[in-house]
C-alpha cells in the first residue's frame, strides 16, 4: 500500500523517527520528523557534525530504515516496498552522490558510470549510450577507459556523479560531496551538480558543511537538536 504525495512535493517525511539501541545505551537522532521537499528544488541541509544529516539522507533514499514513520517519494512510501522492489525503486528513481565516491578500482570511468544500469538488467547499448552522454556533459569524455586510479580526486567525483545521473533519476541525494575536495574543485563540482539539477529537472538534496555552496541552493535547512528549521522561508 502506498501514499500518495501531494502533486507539489516530491519527498514527504512523517513522524520520521531513528534511534540507535546498543546494550548500554539509546541515542535519538531525530524524532518525529515530519518535512516536504517541493520537485524541482535545489535543498541544502546544514549543521554540525552528528547532528542527523546523513542519517536522513540514508533513510530518504531507503538506504537505512527509520525506528517509525514514513518517506514518501513521488508517492511511494519506500518502506511498503520489500527488499527487492526497493532496490529496483533506489535504481530507478534515485542517485546518490557521497563524500567518498565508492567508486570499482577494477573497472574503467566508463564501466563505473554504467553499473546502475548493469544491475539493474538494462540493455548494454542503451546503458554505455547513457553513461558515455552523462560523462561527456562532465567533461570526462578523454577519460572513459582510465582505471579510477588514473584520474584525480576531482574527476573521480565527477565519475560519481555520472553514475548517479547516467540512469535518469528524479531525485538526487547528495551527502558532502564537494568534502574531500579542496575549495577550487570543491566549488566546481558543486557547480556542477547545480547545473546539471537544472539541466535535467531534478529534485536535489544537498548535505553540506559548506555555507558560502549551501547559499546558493534554492532553500537552507538547518539540523540541530533533532530538528529541522528552515533558514530562508523562500
Amino acid at each position: 500500500m502506498s501514499s500518495v504525495a501531494t502533486a507539489d512535493f516530491l519527498v514527504e517525511t512523517q513522524g520520521l523517527t531513528k534511534v540507535y539501541v546498543t546494550p548500554a545505551t539509546r541515542v535519538t537522532v531525530f524524532e518525529e520528523l515530519s518535512w516536504k521537499v517541493p520537485r524541482g528544488r535545489l535543498v541544502a541541509v546544514i549543521g554540525p557534525s552528528g547532528a542527523g544529516k546523513s542519517t536522513l539522507l540514508h533513510l530518504l533514499g531507503g538506504l537505512d530504515r527509520p525506528t517509525r514513520g514514513s518517506v514518501v517519494v513521488d508517492g511511494t512510501n519506500v518502506f511498503n516496498l520489500g527488499p527487492l522492489d526497493l532496490a529496483g525503486f533506489r535504481n530507478r528513481r534515485i542517485g546518490f552522490v557521497f563524500q567518498f565516491h565508492h567508486l570499482l578500482p577494477e573497472f574503467t570511468v566508463l564501466e563505473n558510470a554504467m553499473m546502475p544500469g548493469i544491475i539493474r538488467g538494462a540493455p548494454h547499448q542503451e546503458t554505455e549510450a547513457a553513461a558515455r552522454q552523462i560523462l561527456e556533459r562532465v567533461g570526462l569524455g578523454p577519460r572513459l577507459t582510465h582505471k579510477v586510479g588514473e584520474i584525480s580526486g576531482g574527476e573521480q567525483q565527477r565519475v560519481a556523479i555520472a553514475r548517479a545521473l547516467a540512469g535518469g533519476p528524479q531525485l538526487l541525494l547528495a551527502d558532502e560531496p564537494t568534502g574531500n575536495l579542496d575549495q577550487t574543485t570543491g566549488e566546481s563540482v558543486f557547480f556542477m551538480i547545480r547545473d546539471l539539477h537544472e539541466e535535467r529537472g531534478l529534485t536535489s538534496i544537498l548535505v553540506t558543511h559548506n555555507e558560502k555552496l549551501a547559499a546558493q541552493c534554492d532553500e537552507i535547512w538547518e539540523m540541530g537538536a533533532g530538528k529541522l528549521q528552515n533558514l530562508n522561508c523562500s
